[in-house]
């Protein structure tokens, strides 16, 4: 099986596999809309959230930024609305990327906090 016919989760779970799963925090099946500005370029992408933890998340799209490249990330839920630097940690070609938060305002932790705390009753991955 290709990589593009894996689902994210299947290849984290290989990449645990490999050693290769670097998290801090548990992650939550989270499905949102999500918007990625490239910081150098200001390029804009559409892309929708499969996973969530207090440290980054997946954002599911076809084209997705280089590994390293820093980003801000939007993402909106529930009414709510999550924005935060980051940079991108790996990619799985034609499928989405990985995304380390670097630096979340003050305000925004809250945000994070609270949808996180309503998930980890019942779906950690």
């Amino acid at each position: 099986m290709s990589l593009a016919e894996e689902s994210p989760k299947s290849v984290a779970k290989r990449m645990v596999g490999m050693g290769i799963d670097r998290r801090r925090a548990p992650r939550y099946r989270f499905i949102a809309d999500a918007e990625v500005s490239e910081i150098l370029s200001d390029t804009k992408l559409k892309a929708q959230t499969s996973d969530l933890s207090i440290g980054g998340c997946f954002l599911d799209m076809l084209c997705p930024s280089p590994k390293g490249v820093e980003i801000e990330v939007r993402i909106c839920h529930a009414g709510g609305t999550f924005t935060a630097r980051g940079r991108v940690a790996f990619v799985v070609p034609n499928m989405g990327m990985g995304v380390a938060f670097t630096n979340v305002d003050g305000s925004q932790v809250a945000v994070l906090q609270g949808w996180v705390s309503d998930l980890s009753s019942d779906n950690q991955l």
